[in-house]
């Protein structure tokens, strides 16, 4: 166990530098450093005026140094700015000129700055991080008790009219795709229209108080599109167990359906699930993006469509990197917890 979960984890962090190299090469391409500059300074800038400016903001050197810089391997460069003061990627406002480090990248925690809020982009993504955390916590405590029921139920009488019930209704809500279900359940539940204003159509105030008024229509909307998959895959994996030769032969023992279930069904059928399960933590991170803008809720996903719409380097790589570590590291506890619950994989 020891010996994969190192091996898992160098693989971990070379596939997390690829991965972090391709979105930096990505986002400074020359199109976007000049659609940055633009941004920063004129829309009506001449070339020349485009490349002064990428060359007195570092932006001018190669892909390979930068991205070391942003790392934090690469010393963070340095130039002079107006009145001949010193400026750079470690210049801080509120650091001594003699106590300006060396390296300011990702592994010394600088994410850099970000150009649209105009702040540091590490408690940004914090702050919008953790507000997404909040909705996918309550997703999955929605979506998974709820999933798992349905799968249960569906796969214990395979072909049954409960099964066939069940099917069509995990179907149709991971085929109905958020943005179409989460304007229905506005329409319904939110509009004055239908009259059922039981919830609010906007969870912006979600942020700052959540309450079951304007935090259950995200939820809901999330959670209906995603339960459908692991319940498919929970049937499947309870059609499965319930033929096998050892529930065959506890029923010859005289045991009941109902302990056949709990005691020598469910532990084997929940394998496959949990990997579904774990799955659904990256689809969260990242799928949130038509839920919040649909909500106006101002968490990961909204901020990562801020940071792509403006140009903003910075917090996209950000935001890039935290997908990229969640990805990783929800696969890594994927692994991990189905050979706990499997005893029969083995580490060679």
């Amino acid at each position: 166990m020891g010996r994969l979960i190192l091996s898992r984890l160098g693989v971990m962090i070379l596939t997390a530098v690829c991965l972090t190299f391709a979105v930096f090469f990505l986002t400074n391409l020359q199109p976007s450093l000049e659609k940055l500059a633009k941004t920063q300074v004129n829309t009506r800038m001449t070339d020349e005026q485009v490349a002064l400016w990428l060359a007195n903001n570092g932006y001018a050197r190669s892909t390979l140094v930068r991205y070391g810089e942003w790392l934090g391997v690469v010393p963070g460069w340095t130039g002079a700015g107006e009145n001949g003061k010193p400026t750079g990627r470690c210049v801080k406002a509120d650091v001594p000129a003699g106590e300006t480090p060396r390296f300011c990248g990702v592994l010394q925690g600088d994410f850099g700055f970000s150009t649209v809020f105009h702040e540091a982009v590490g408690p940004i993504v914090g702050k919008r991080l953790a507000l997404t955390g909040w909705l996918m916590l309550w997703v999955m405590v929605a979506m998974v008790p709820m999933a798992l029921l349905v799968g249960v139920l569906a796969g214990m009488r395979e072909g049954s009219r409960l099964d066939r019930g069940l099917s069509v209704f995990s179907i149709a809500s991971t085929a109905t795709p958020e943005y179409v279900s989460g304007v229905v359940l506005i329409a319904v539940f939110a509009s004055s229209a239908v009259g059922l204003q039981w919830f609010k159509a906007s969870a912006a105030s979600a942020m700052d108080d959540m309450t079951v008024e304007n935090f259950t229509l995200p939820v809901l909307t999330m959670a209906l599109y995603g339960m459908g998959y692991i319940a498919r895959m929970t049937r499947a994996a309870m059609a499965e167990v319930m033929t096998s030769q050892y529930i065959r032969t506890a029923h010859l023992k005289g045991l009941s359906f109902g302990a056949v279930v709990v005691r020598h069904a469910l532990r084997n059928a929940l394998i496959a699930p949990f990997t579904v399960i774990m799955l659904q933590f990256p689809w969260l991170l990242t799928g949130v993006v038509i839920v919040e803008a649909l909500f106006n809720y101002k968490g990961f996903g909204w901020t990562l469509v801020r940071a792509a719409d403006n140009n903003d380097i910075d917090l996209l790589l950000a935001c890039s990197m935290v997908a990229v570590v969640v990805v990783l590291v929800t696969q890594l506890i994927s692994d991990i917890g189905y050979m706990v619950l499997n005893p029969r994989v083995r580490v060679g």
